[in-house]
């Protein structure tokens, strides 16, 4: 994962040039088929979740790492929760909430956080439809 200023979304699609919708994603082609066109976590989800890690003294995951592709600031990992089955804008971009991103391995796996799963649970995020094409940016709104 790589941070950058801003990002073009397609509609139906997700993030340009991203591995799910270029359709090489790792889940990409399991079933029954899920919209991944973009996933969005709380950072104080994560500063929950690696609090929760260091009292049991377990390695901390870096917004990166949890491998989502926006980190939002001022909004609380439930409240990201509640945007299941809603539509709202990033910036100028309608999104629909999905599905939340339930913990998996995969994390966890490629460095070797065993408790990536629990830390992170109702902490992971969300997955979004793109709805509407356009430019996202660093600092741009949620509404």
């Amino acid at each position: 994962m790589q941070s950058v200023d801003h990002i073009q979304l397609n509609t139906g699609l997700g993030i340009d040039g991203d591995r799910y919708a270029l359709g090489t994603g790792a889940y990409s082609a399991t079933e029954p088929r899920k919209i991944r066109h973009i996933s969005l976590i709380a950072l104080s989800g994560i500063e929950t979740a690696n609090d929760w890690l260091k009292a049991g003294d377990e390695p901390t995951f870096d917004a990166s790492e949890t491998r989502r592709n926006i980190v939002l600031d001022g909004i609380n990992a439930s409240e990201l929760n509640g945007l299941v089955g809603q539509q709202f804008r990033l910036g100028n971009i309608q999104l629909l909430g999905t599905e939340l991103c339930t913990p998996c391995e995969r994390p966890a796996q490629l460095l070797s956080g065993p408790s990536f799963m629990d830390a992170f649970e109702d902490r992971g995020g969300i997955r979004a439809e793109v709805l509407s094409s356009g430019t996202l940016s660093i600092g741009d709104t949620l509404s």
